[in-house]
């Protein structure tokens, strides 16, 4: 189970680095580095003066609004967190609502902002804003969806009562982990919608490209075999180098 556990988490880990949407990416586009050493000067550390403290919002971080959100001379609100231990919230669960002019209702959830513990359900808890307002037009008022806190305002639909729950994830005896009501002890499976990624709607609709996949069968394959010996021993091994020389007694006192 442990091993599982730890595999499962690397998988994890090289989707985040190396998806068509990578973290890096994310990261990259968003940072504000004000001064930095010069690379290929080795004398000189890998030292930067960078900004640490983002404001997140609905505004996803590579975006232009992200950026003038977040200017230089742009003093923000600090803002605090609830830590939050696992994330049981995913874009297609059902929710209901528990704050607010729309409590007791359910609805889907649309977008996931896990840097601010939000959700944001399609058609509920919306207010009305103005967009294009200037001094020949007098804009456009459009309805918008603000976010709900996962800690206060959101909770998951039990599939068999229809009624908001807590939940915890716990491992099946297969080794899978799963979502389960703690009201009825029932399993609330992950949403299809959550697997949507830039490249398909579900896994098992997803057409390969030759041209530029991986082919399963490569990914599968095994091409390294760990052995017992250093990486000198591995080239000699390989080349067909054979050393006969028997190493001189040292002693150690």
């Amino acid at each position: 189970m442990r091993l599982y556990n730890f595999l499962c988490k690397k998988v994890g880990d090289l989707t985040v680095k190396y998806s068509n949407l990578p973290e890096s990416y994310i990261k990259r586009s968003y940072e504000q580095v004000y001064w930095k050493n010069p690379k290929g000067y080795p004398q000189y550390p890998a030292a930067q003066v960078a900004r640490k403290k983002y404001r997140f919002t609905t505004n996803r971080p590579w975006t232009m609004q992200f950026a003038r959100q977040n200017e230089r001379t742009k003093l923000n609100k600090k803002v605090f967190l609830e830590p939050v231990g696992e994330w049981s919230f995913f874009k297609g669960d059902r929710v209901e609502i528990m704050v607010g002019k729309d409590k007791g209702k359910q609805g889907i959830v649309s977008q996931v902002i896990q840097e601010r513990n939000w959700v944001i359900v399609e058609g509920l808890n919306t207010h009305l804003r103005v967009v294009g307002k200037d001094k020949e037009f007098p804009g456009i008022t459009i309805q918008s969806e603000a976010p709900l806190l996962v800690t206060t305002g959101v909770k998951l639909v039990d599939p068999e009562t229809l009624k908001p729950t807590e939940v915890e994830w716990r491992y099946t005896e297969e080794g899978e982990k799963v979502r389960v009501s703690l009201s009825s002890s029932r399993i609330i499976p992950l949403p299809k919608a959550a697997e949507e990624t830039i490249d398909y709607k579900s896994k098992e609709l997803y057409v390969e490209n030759p041209a530029k996949d991986t082919a399963a069968a490569d990914v599968t394959k095994i091409t390294f075999q760990p052995k017992l010996c250093t990486f000198e021993m591995d080239i000699m091994e390989s080349m067909g180098i054979k050393e006969d020389r028997v190493p001189a007694k040292s002693y150690w006192y």
